[in-house]
C-alpha cells in the first residue's frame, strides 16, 4: 500500500489547513454554537456534504477517497467538528442516495444535510431489540396512507425530532424478515405521543414513541413493500460506520492528553503517574491500530482489484473495537480528574462542562446500540472467522 499523496493532494491538505486556521475558531463545542451555520460554511466550502450533488444540497466534488481522509486527519487533528453527524446525515441521506425515489432525494436530503430536519429512528421495541426482525408495530394501507400502530423504544433524538425513519411490519402472514417495510413519518401527525427515558447521563437521551392509527402518506414508503429488512441493513451498515471514525478517536485523544499534563495527581501532572501514563499508551496504541485498520479499507476500496481476503474481517471489527476503546478513553480522563472527574452538572469545580464523564456513560450505551458487542463477536466469529454458527433450536 503506497500511502504517499499526489501533489495535488498535497495541496488540498494545505487547503484545508488554510480553513481551519482562518475559520475553525467558528466551530460549535460540545453543546454550545450555532451547528447548523457551521454546517452550511462547511457544505459551502466542500468539507460537509462534499460528494453529495449539488441537486440534492451537497458540494458536488467528484468522489475521491483520499480528499475524504485528508478532510476527516486535518479536522481530527485540529480538534475541530467536522459537522453533522447525526441520524439523518450519517445513515439516512447516504441510504436514500442508493434506494430513495428522486422525489426523496430532492424533498428530504438537503434540509437533513444543513441541519435544518432532525431525525430519529425507530428500530428497536420493547420485544424486538437484538432480535430486531421480531417487530410487531404495524402498518395498514388505507387509501392513499398507511395507518400505523405500535411502539418504538431507546430512539434518540426521538423529541426533538421533524421526522422518524422507522420499520414497520406490513406483511403479518410473510416470514419475519420478509415482511417489514421503510417508512418516512412526519414527527408532527396526530397519534405520535414521546415519552422520555432518562438515562445513566440524567439526561433523557432516548425516548419511547407510541403511535395510535398514524396516518403517512403512502409514498413516504422507501423502496418496494417488504423490502424493510435489506433497507435497514443498508442503514445499519452507515450507522456503525458512523460509530467508527479514527479520526474522531485521535482527536478525542489528544484532548486527553492535554488535560492530563494540565490535571495533578499527588502534586504531579497526571501523565506523570506510572499507572495512568500505562493506561494511556495502551489506549494510545490501539488508537493507532485502529488508524492503521482503517488504512488497510481506505486501501481497499481505492485499489478495489488487489483482492486482500482480510479485509472483510478487518471491516467488522471496527464497530465493536470502537465503541469499547472510546468508553475506556473517555473513563481514564474521569481517573485522571480524580474526585472531580465525577462531578457532574453545575457543580463550581466542574472540569470541561463534565462532558468527559457524561460520554464516558454515553459511550456504554452506544457499546449496545448499533448492534451489542456480544452481536457483533457473534458476527466477527461467523461471518469473519467461519466458525459454525451457534446453535438454534427449533421452533413449534
Amino acid at each position: 500500500m503506497d500511502l504517499s499523496l499526489s501533489p495535488r493532494h498535497q495541496a488540498f491538505r494545505e487547503e484545508v489547513r488554510r480553513f481551519l486556521a482562518e475559520h475553525g475558531h467558528k466551530a460549535p463545542r460540545g453543546h454550545r454554537g450555532d451547528h447548523v451555520a457551521w454546517q452550511k460554511l462547511l457544505i459551502e466550502h466542500g468539507y460537509a456534504a462534499r460528494f453529495i450533488p449539488r441537486e440534492y444540497g451537497g458540494y458536488g466534488a467528484p468522489p475521491d477517497i483520499l480528499e475524504a481522509r485528508i478532510i476527516a486527519e486535518e479536522f481530527g487533528r485540529a480538534q475541530v467538528s467536522p459537522g453533522l453527524q447525526g441520524q439523518g446525515v450519517s445513515m439516512l441521506v447516504p441510504t436514500l442516495l442508493e434506494v430513495g425515489t428522486e422525489e426523496q432525494k430532492r424533498r428530504f436530503i438537503p434540509p437533513t444535510l444543513t441541519g435544518e430536519m432532525i431525525w430519529c429512528q425507530g428500530y428497536s421495541e420493547p420485544q424486538a431489540g437484538s432480535d430486531l426482525a421480531s417487530l410487531r408495530t404495524s402498518a395498514v394501507l388505507d387509501g392513499d396512507h398507511w395507518v400505523v400502530n405500535g411502539q418504538k423504544i431507546w430512539t434518540s433524538t426521538a423529541r426533538e425530532a421533524d421526522w422518524m425513519f422507522a420499520l414497520v411490519r406490513t406483511e403479518p402472514e410473510a416470514p419475519k424478515h420478509e415482511g417489514i417495510s421503510f417508512l418516512l413519518i412526519d414527527m408532527r401527525t396526530p397519534g405520535i405521543e414521546v415519552r422520555p427515558l432518562v438515562d445513566m447521563t440524567m439526561e433523557a437521551n432516548f425516548n419511547e414513541v407510541f403511535f395510535t392509527d398514524v396516518r403517512v402518506p403512502k409514498e413516504n414508503i422507501v423502496g418496494r413493500r417488504g423490502e424493510g429488512w435489506r433497507i435497514a441493513n443498508l442503514v445499519l451498515r452507515h450507522e456503525r460506520g458512523s460509530l467508527a471514525d479514527p479520526n474522531a478517536m485521535m482527536a478525542r485523544l489528544l484532548a486527553l492528553i492535554d488535560l492530563m499534563k494540565a490535571e495533578r495527581v499527588d502534586g504531579r501532572r497526571a501523565i506523570d503517574d506510572p499507572v495512568l501514563l500505562d493506561r494511556l499508551m495502551r489506549i494510545e496504541g490501539r488508537v493507532q491500530a485502529l488508524r492503521a485498520n482503517d488504512l488497510r479499507l481506505l486501501s481497499a476500496k481505492v485499489n478495489p482489484d488487489h483482492g486482500d481476503p482480510r479485509v472483510g474481517l478487518a471491516g467488522l471489527l471496527v464497530k465493536l473495537e470502537t465503541t469499547e476503546l472510546r468508553h475506556e478513553l473517555e473513563g481514564l480522563a474521569v481517573d485522571a480528574m480524580g474526585e472531580f472527574g465525577i462531578l457532574y452538572d453545575r457543580s463550581p469545580e466542574l472540569r470541561a462542562g463534565g462532558t468527559w464523564v457524561r460520554s464516558w456513560m454515553y459511550y456504554l450505551g452506544l457499546i449496545i446500540g448499533g448492534g451489542t458487542s456480544q452481536i457483533q463477536k457473534n458476527i466477527i466469529a461467523e461471518r469473519g472467522l467461519g466458525l459454525p454458527r451457534e446453535p438454534r433450536t427449533a421452533r413449534p
